[in-house]
């Protein structure tokens, strides 16, 4: 019998045009309040025991001084250039993203979260470490910035699962990977 895996959601916010930050990883250009901001903070408490980030996605925080930014959740951040984290809770992933990833999954827990990083997403895209992905579209075109995905090898299916429109216009789309 096959052990049970924990859920890899890439969960995040986006533009309509594809994007998860402007050029300089600023993120201002996203709807911040109305339901579906307390929906999410909700979720990233109930669902989730983890949290997977790339080193930009990290560095965005460390310029307003936040070393921990989800402190209920266990941190890992990728990065090959960061030799250590500015807090002791957060926990480095630098070689072997993958097995790491893979390790995470096998451990007993609730889900993990990818918080962010196109790239990372990426590769663990192409790695088949990624379940389910979670689009809060933003009523925003912004034209350039950081893609959703940066290059995939191949085509990714995804199966639609649910949507739910909110009021301000931000629409929850929730997909199964297709393996």
């Amino acid at each position: 019998m096959q052990s049970q895996t924990r859920k890899l959601s890439y969960h995040v916010a986006t533009t309509v045009d594809g994007y998860i930050a402007r050029e300089d990883d600023s993120f201002d250009c996203f709807v911040f309040e109305g339901d579906h901001a307390t929906e999410y903070m909700a979720t990233l408490r109930n669902d989730y025991d983890t949290v997977l980030m790339g080193r930009r996605t990290y560095a965005v925080g460390l310029k307003f001084d936040v070393t921990d930014p989800y402190p209920y959740l266990e941190t890992f951040v990728v990065s090959r250039s960061l030799k250590e984290t500015p807090n002791p809770r957060v926990k480095l992933i630098s070689d072997d993203v993958v097995g790491a990833v893979r390790a995470l999954k096998a451990k007993e827990g609730k889900g993990i979260y990818l918080s962010g990083g196109g790239a990372l997403a990426a590769q663990l895209f192409a790695a088949g470490l990624v379940d389910e992905v979670l689009i809060k579209l933003n009523p925003r075109l912004l034209g350039s910035g950081i893609p959703l995905v940066s290059r995939l090898d191949q085509q990714l299916n995804l199966e639609l699962r649910s949507t739910k429109v909110y009021s301000n216009g931000v629409v929850l789309l929730r997909y199964d990977v297709q393996r």
